[in-house]
C-alpha cells in the first residue's frame, strides 16, 4: 500500500501527519513573519535611494543579502548560528528551556507558540475535511492567514506579496472546485469573483466614508485585499458573517486592551488578525451557518 493510500484509509494517521507537517510549516512561518517585513523595508529604502542616482550604488552595496534563505538563522543576541538540532519545532525550545545554547539569552516563547498553533489548526482542518484536495486547500489558506495575522500584529502591515497570491489562489481553487464539501452553496468561480469584488469594495467604501466623516484613516488597504481574498475563498455569502465576527471581536478586544494598558482611544489596533480569525472559522463553520440561515426561507 502506498503512503497516499495509507493516509486516505487512516483518518488518524492523516490528522497526525498534518499536525507534524503543521509544526514544520509553523517553523518556516516564524521565518516569514520575522524576515518578510525586514525585506520589504529594505526594498522600500532601496527604492527611495534610487530616486537619487548618486546614492543608489552605495546604498545597495552596503546592504548584505537578506531573504527567506540568506543569511542562516542565528541567535539575535550572540549571533551564533542555529544548528539543525536546535531548530526542531517546539522540541528544541523545550530541551533548551527557552534559551540560546551558546549565550543562554532567552528565546521568545512566540516561536513554539506559532509552531503549536500551526500544527493544531492544521490538524483541525485535516479532521474537518478528511483526506483530499479540500484539506490541502484549507491547509494553504490556514498557513497564509497565520502569517498575515502575526505580521499585522507586529507591524500593522498586510504585505501584498501574501494577500494578492492568496486572492489568486482562492479564485483558482474555485475554478477547480469548492474547498468546502457539502456547502449550502458551492463556491463556483462566479461566486468567488463576486466575493473578491464585494470584499474589497465594501471595506474600501467604509474606509473612505470614515475618512470623509472623521478626517482620519480607520484601516489600511491591506485589510481590503485580505477581505477580498477571503471573499474569493469562501464566496460572497460569507462576507457578512466574517465582517460581523471580526468587527465585534475586534471591538471588544480593542476596548479591553486599551483599558488595561490605559492607552488613548486613538491608538491603532490591527484589524487583520480579526479578519483572518473570522475567515478561518467560517472556512469550517460557514456551510452550517449558511445552511441554517437559508433554511428559514425554505420552511
Amino acid at each position: 500500500m502506498s503512503a497516499l493510500a495509507l493516509l486516505a484509509d487512516s483518518p488518524g494517521l492523516f490528522i497526525g501527519t498534518c499536525f507534524v507537517l503543521g509544526l514544520a510549516i509553523g517553523s518556516f512561518l516564524n521565518v516569514v513573519i520575522y524576515r518578510l517585513p525586514v525585506m520589504l523595508e529594505r526594498q522600500w529604502r532601496e527604492e527611495c535611494a534610487g530616486l537619487d542616482r548618486e546614492s543608489t550604488t552605495a546604498h545597495v552595496s552596503s546592504e548584505p543579502p537578506f531573504n527567506l534563505v540568506v543569511p542562516r538563522s542565528a541567535c539575535p543576541h550572540c549571533k551564533a548560528p542555529i544548528g539543525a538540532l536546535e531548530n526542531i519545532p517546539v522540541l528544541s525550545w523545550l530541551v533548551l528551556r527557552g534559551r540560546c545554547r551558546h549565550c543562554r539569552a532567552p528565546i521568545s516563547a512566540r516561536y513554539p507558540l506559532v509552531e503549536c498553533l500551526t500544527g493544531i489548526l492544521s490538524a483541525v482542518v485535516a479532521w474537518h475535511f478528511g483526506y483530499g484536495w479540500a484539506a490541502a486547500a484549507g491547509l494553504v489558506l490556514t498557513w497564509f492567514l497565520i502569517a498575515l495575522a502575526c505580521i499585522d500584529i507586529d507591524h500593522q502591515l498586510l504585505p501584498d506579496c501574501l494577500t494578492l497570491p492568496l486572492l489568486w489562489l482562492g479564485l483558482l481553487v474555485s475554478l477547480l472546485g469548492t474547498p468546502v464539501p457539502g456547502a449550502a452553496i458551492p463556491v463556483t468561480l462566479p461566486i468567488s469573483v463576486t466575493g473578491a469584488m464585494g470584499g474589497y469594495a465594501s471595506l474600501w467604501s467604509v474606509y473612505h466614508l470614515f475618512r470623509l466623516v472623521t478626517g482620519k484613516e480607520g484601516m489600511g488597504y491591506g485589510d481590503f485585499k485580505l477581505f477580498a481574498a477571503l471573499g474569493a475563498w469562501l464566496g460572497w455569502q460569507m462576507l457578512l458573517p466574517v465582517i460581523l465576527i471580526a468587527a465585534v471581536v475586534g471591538a471588544i478586544t480593542g476596548i479591553v486592551t486599551l483599558t488595561l494598558k490605559r492607552q488613548h482611544h486613538g491608538t491603532p489596533i490591527p484589524f487583520g488578525p480579526f479578519l483572518a480569525g473570522a475567515g478561518w472559522l467560517m472556512l469550517l463553520l460557514g456551510p452550517g451557518v449558511l445552511g441554517r440561515y437559508l433554511s428559514f426561507f425554505h420552511s
